[in-house]
């Protein structure tokens, strides 16, 4: 749904000016760091969207949430209420306070980010069936350097994104053991995104 008329509407306007594109632009990017982890992605700036969400993070809910996609708000994202309205409003998804219930999750930066466990982990039949988090960081860069290996990468990669969690790294072994099972994840910053699909394995640099 795009409202981009310049009126505010209580931050509801902002969505995307031409939705066809937009959406099939954000879904090339986010597909793109899925597949290549460790790629910074740069996703533009195609919503207008309340300054508690990254530009990233609501331009990926905008292309691919729906009626049909139940979100997960952190809880300050949740009593910020502001959030909330704009994801309704731009997308039609119905918000879940479970996170087992998500097919996308938003975690901001210094909230404290639930156990991946607590998600939407998939089955052996239908491991698609899972949740996507996306979290929030003040940046993808300069931050302590992690080490990628895995699908989509040749060797290794070397991200270093800020104030990623430090309980996330033991979080994210377990999820790498529930193959095929597990939490998709994408990081981001601003207008940009890196993706952790659950096969990618972490370490210290």
């Amino acid at each position: 749904m795009s409202k981009s008329n310049g009126s505010d509407r209580n931050g509801l306007d902002g969505g995307f000016t031409d939705p066809v594109f937009d959406s099939q632009a954000i879904f090339a990017g986010v597909m793109q760091a899925l597949s290549r982890p460790g790629t910074l992605v740069d996703l533009g700036e195609k919503v207008r969207a309340p300054h508690v969400l990254a530009p990233a993070a609501a331009s990926i809910l905008a292309a691919l949430a729906d009626y049909d996609t139940p979100v997960w708000l952190d809880e300050g994202l949740r009593h910020d209420g502001e959030a909330g309205r704009w994801v309704s409003f731009q997308t039609g998804a119905i918000l879940v306070a479970d996170p087992g219930k998500a097919r996308f999750g938003v975690c901001s930066a210094h909230a404290a980010m639930p156990n991946l466990s607590t998600f939407a982990l998939g089955t052996a039949d239908y491991p698609d069936r899972s949740t996507t988090l996306i979290v929030m960081l003040e940046a993808l860069e300069g931050g302590p350097s992690l080490q990628l290996s895995g699908p989509g990468i040749e060797t290794t990669a070397n991200i270093a994104p800020k104030t990623l969690s430090p309980t996330f790294f033991a979080d994210w072994a377990i999820n790498n053991a529930l193959f095929p099972r597990g939490v998709d994840v994408l990081l981001v910053a601003g207008r940009q995104v890196i993706g952790l699909p659950r096969t990618t394995r972490i370490r210290s640099a």
